[in-house]
Formats: C-alpha cells, sequence, structure tokens
C-alpha cells in the first residue's frame, strides 16, 4: 500500500509541474526594447511583419519566429541586433511533461509552435553612438577674372 502512496504522489506532482510547453508557457514572449538614449525607433521584424515602437517598450511576439530588432534616432548610428532562440529550462520541462500528460501529440504541437523556445539577449538594450559627422567644405570665392586689355595687332 505504500507503494502505491508514493507512486500516486510522485505523479500527482509530476502532472503539476510538467505539462506541455504550449499549455504551460504559451506560443508569444514579451521582449522588452530600450536604448540608452531612450526615445529610439525600434523596429522589430519577425516572419509577421514588423512591430515599431519607441523606446523603451515591452513587445509580444511569437516565440518561434526569426527576430530582429532595427534602432534608429535622429543624430545617432542606426544599430540592428538579432535575437537567437535557445530551448529554455521551462521549456524543457513542459516538453518532458508530454511523456506524461500530452505524449506525442503535445511534442509535435510544442516543436512547431516553439513553446519550448526563449529568445536571447531579453532585454535587448543597445547604447546609440552620435552620427559621425563630415565636415563642411569651405565656402570658395567665385573665380575673379580679370579682363587684360590685349593689343591690337
Amino acid at each position: 500500500m505504500h507503494k502505491w502512496g508514493f507512486t500516486a504522489s510522485a505523479l500527482a506532482l509530476a502532472s503539476m509541474l510538467g505539462g506541455c510547453a504550449s499549455v504551460t508557457r504559451g506560443w508569444n514572449e514579451e521582449i522588452a526594447i530600450a536604448s540608452k538614449p531612450s526615445g529610439a525607433l525600434a523596429e522589430v521584424r519577425g516572419a509577421e511583419g514588423s512591430k515599431k515602437c519607441v523606446t523603451p517598450r515591452v513587445v509580444q511576439v511569437r516565440r518561434q519566429d526569426d527576430l530582429s530588432v532595427r534602432f534608429t534616432l535622429a543624430g545617432h548610428q542606426s544599430q540592428v541586433v538579432k535575437l537567437n532562440k535557445e530551448i529554455a529550462a521551462g521549456g524543457a520541462v513542459g516538453f518532458a511533461g508530454n511523456i506524461l500528460i500530452g505524449g506525442a501529440v503535445g511534442m509535435v504541437v510544442d516543436g512547431v509552435s516553439g513553446a519550448t523556445l526563449d529568445h536571447k539577449p531579453n532585454p535587448v538594450t543597445v547604447v546609440l553612438r552620435p552620427a559621425k559627422r563630415t565636415p563642411t567644405p569651405p565656402k570658395q570665392r567665385p573665380d575673379v577674372v580679370s579682363s587684360v586689355a590685349r593689343p591690337e595687332s
């Protein structure tokens, strides 16, 4: 009897902690975006198109998307940051929970949806450098043309 109680408790605990990542984590993720100085235009590009915002901001993205963020600010050099996808610890636990609860269907759904993934870096923070100024050339004076009288021949 003691053996059954332990097994039932272990299964109950595993079902609470585990489960498919799609259920426990969802298909979307929030990414914090910031710049120094703040107020830059940030364009987040992914498979769904692009989202524009002014820094600092938090945007929601799909976990499965390949992402990049382009920062622009007047008087500063633009900068692009590419985000990498990594299997998150919570995602791995959720995926493993499929063995107990979701089975093969749960594994396929998690794999296709990207529910096990997180984007790195998060937060995305950049320091924008001032734009290089090209020196303006000095103003040239108009050429002075002197007319020299030529003797007639």
